[in-house]
């Protein structure tokens, strides 16, 4: 019996290098790199360079809470996905959560492979679970609990942060968040590269809390949305500085994010601008 595991072994790993990278879930090893892998993107055509890292993403902001990511394979997720924000081709994967119409839409457009919804939406849930792989893309969520709106109650399993691994790159979308990560929440998520914050202040949570679920990710990278203006801006920059963050302002909402590239210090790419909307 001993003699099967090495001959296994290696049937394993020449399989691996036959079927490319593995999409697994974002394992738990924060290594600090040389180079700022960010890099401002044209959108003609999603250009990816040829023979380049598999674990790379271009990604777009399209207004509010919605981010467009695509992928080397040619894969597209929406985040957010409201039936209005978007431009080109449909995606193949949308993800909604349900804290206001901005956020979801019930009448999504038809050839989506994948519509991901963040909330208990069918008889009998409890809460969302998904888990979805498509080409190079892999799809899981996160749920959290959210403020019911017509009260002080809470809507246990309201939102979902929803995890994008692209090969070894791992990017997550923190959705309508109202609360702290628990340790249950953290184990979940794994390591994440790049993180989505929404930075209102008040209608997800405030601010320093915000900047609180930052430390407690530990991203790489983090992109503000769900803002409106620039005042909101500054006071982020003003709350981040305790974690000797620096704030990057592209001159346009695409940027290209390779993950043997990630900058070693924590960098905040205002990709949405002055408006964010």
């Amino acid at each position: 019996m001993s003699r099967r595991f090495p001959l296994l072994a290696l049937l394993t790993a020449a399989f691996a290098l036959i079927a490319g990278p593995v999409l697994a879930r974002c394992s738990q090893n924060v290594a600090g790199l040389e180079r700022l892998g960010i890099r401002v993107a044209s959108l003609e055509g999603v250009p990816f360079a040829a023979g380049s890292s598999p674990s790379r993403a271009i990604i777009t902001f399209l207004g509010h809470s919605s981010y467009q990511i695509d992928t080397p394979q040619g894969v597209r997720a929406i985040t957010d996905y409201n039936g209005v924000n978007g431009f080109g081709r449909k995606p193949d994967i949308v993800t909604m959560n349900n804290a206001h119409s901005t956020h979801f839409t019930d009448e999504p457009e038809e050839g989506i492979t994948y519509v991901l919804r963040g909330w208990p939406s069918k008889p009998g849930e409890t809460e969302a679970k998904h888990d979805v792989q498509l080409k190079d893309m892999k799809v899981w969520n996160v749920p959290t609990n959210a403020r019911d709106w017509g009260g002080n109650s809470a809507r246990i399993n309201g939102n979902s942060i929803f995890i994008y691994a692209i090969a070894d790159l791992c990017i997550a979308h923190l959705g309508h968040l109202h609360h702290r990560l628990t340790k249950e929440h953290l184990d979940e998520l794994g390591r994440i590269d790049v993180l989505m914050v929404p930075i209102d202040g008040a209608y997800t949570m405030g601010m320093p809390l915000m900047v609180d679920v930052i430390k407690q990710v530990q991203p790489k990278i983090v992109l503000p949305m769900h803002y409106w203006g620039r005042a909101q801006v500054d006071r982020f920059e003003s709350l981040m500085s305790e974690l000797d963050a620096d704030f990057v302002w592209p001159d346009r909402r695409t940027i290209e994010v390779v993950r043997e590239e990630l900058p070693e210090k924590l960098t905040v790419m205002v990709v949405g601008g002055n408006g964010g909307d």
